[in-house]
């Protein structure tokens, strides 16, 4: 559903600035217009010869995404040095390629096997330059979800393409593991996330229709399973873990969807309110979340909550790193942000000489990675094409 309203909001952009004329710059917030001591420089990252590129991660000094090749004949997943400003196609599977995660030297996403052929996830090794296949549980697909450490996790069918299963693979071992599900090895489960030696995600459940999922915990130390329950409903999902607590929506008593958090060490669930339905996030003791409409924080610690952004449009959290968090303000149209779950603060991050911009993640330094639209064409539409890019920060005195 956010990518449908991405996709509506850019196409209304474009409307909007066909009817307008060269005017529709004037809705446009400048980088570093709210509040705030950190301003940002937009840095174009280029493409592989194609005319669009999208960032996806960063990590250190590396940004992951995929890019169209000369000629938009593929597209191709790459690893872009910001000091030393190149971009590296990492190759493909057959088809296409697209990176997911980054963390330190290893880069995991997806390829196409071919053009109309099914999809593997794939890891990178930087220092190597190897592309590995990392394979399937058995079906003829898999799909990455995210990178800690050497472990990889996502979703892969097993044989006969029947059932999914939330999966773990060892960049050191090489060795997928199937994490199972709730229902036993005939139920349905996805990993969301992984920090550290558990993995999160959603399950089905013994006896219950394939909807009606709860929310999951696997330790890979331990190989045990956590069902994380719900608050009172007959479903739950598991979106996000740090340390060892995991965030996810459930359904509630009076079947209403509200946001929780769940601790491993102590088993305490919290009810995180209706205002964190979708897209939970969590970094230490803060949570984000969003009602389809706002975003919003929620401290763990003093169960403070508050509203991320202006409150204007709609806004939507990608990650939170630390205090530091990214998105997507749209208000009517789309601009990338970055903002501070401790103080408030919220900067709008400028564009490639188009309209649109959107983050996606920021790394240690503040360096925040995600894509941003050229300059348009002709005075009819409001924007170019959209290349990855980086916003650097600097702290104004």
């Amino acid at each position: 559903m956010r990518r449908r309203l991405r996709a509506w909001i850019l196409a209304g952009a474009g409307l909007l600035a066909a009817c307008a004329g060269p005017a529709y710059g004037a809705d446009t917030p400048s980088a570093g217009s709210a509040a705030g001591s950190v301003q940002y420089t937009v840095r174009d990252l280029g493409t592989l010869g194609g005319t669009r590129s999208k960032a996806t991660a960063i990590d250190g000094d590396t940004v992951v995404g995929s890019s169209w090749t000369s000629g938009d004949a593929a597209e191709h997943a790459f690893a872009y040095d910001v000091r030393g400003h190149t971009m590296t196609d990492l190759g493909t599977l057959g088809g296409s390629s697209r990176a997911v995660d980054i963390e330190g030297d290893h880069v995991v996403g997806q390829s196409d096997l071919s053009a109309d052929g099914p999809t593997h996830g794939f890891a990178y090794d930087l220092r190597t330059r190897r592309l590995v296949d990392i394979g399937t549980l058995g079906g003829s697909g898999s799909r990455v979800t995210a990178l800690s450490g050497d472990t990889v996790v996502g979703t892969s069918s097993l044989p006969g393409d029947a059932v999914t299963h939330a999966f773990a693979y060892s960049l050191r071992t090489r060795i997928m593991t199937d994490l199972g599900s709730l229902a036993g090895p005939s139920g349905v489960s996805t990993a969301a996330a992984v920090s550290g030696a558990i993995v999160v995600g959603s399950s089905s459940l013994p006896d219950a229709p394939a909807t009606t999922t709860h929310g999951f915990a696997y330790n890979l130390r331990t190989r045990r399973t956590t069902d994380l329950g719900t608050l009172g409903g007959n479903s739950s999902t598991a979106n996000a873990i740090s340390g060892s607590t995991g965030v996810g929506g459930s359904r509630t008593t009076a079947n209403r969807l509200t946001g929780y958090a769940y601790d491993l060490r102590t088993g305490v669930r919290t009810d995180l309110g209706s205002r964190f339905l979708t897209a939970q996030l969590i970094s230490g003791s803060t949570v984000v979340g969003g009602d389809g409409i706002l975003a919003s924080s929620f401290d763990l610690t003093t169960h403070a909550s508050a509203v991320v952004g202006s409150g204007r449009g709609v806004t939507e959290v990608k990650q939170i790193s630390g205090n530091v968090m990214v998105g997507d303000n749209f208000a009517p149209n789309s601009f990338a942000f970055a903002a501070r779950a401790d103080t408030g603060d919220l900067t709008y991050l400028a564009s490639l000489g188009g309209l649109n911009s959107y983050a996606e993640q920021v790394n240690s330094r503040g360096v925040i990675a995600g894509s941003a639209a050229l300059a348009a064409p002709d005075p009819t539409t409001a924007n170019g094409p959209f290349h990855a890019s980086v916003w650097v920060p600097r702290t104004v005195r």
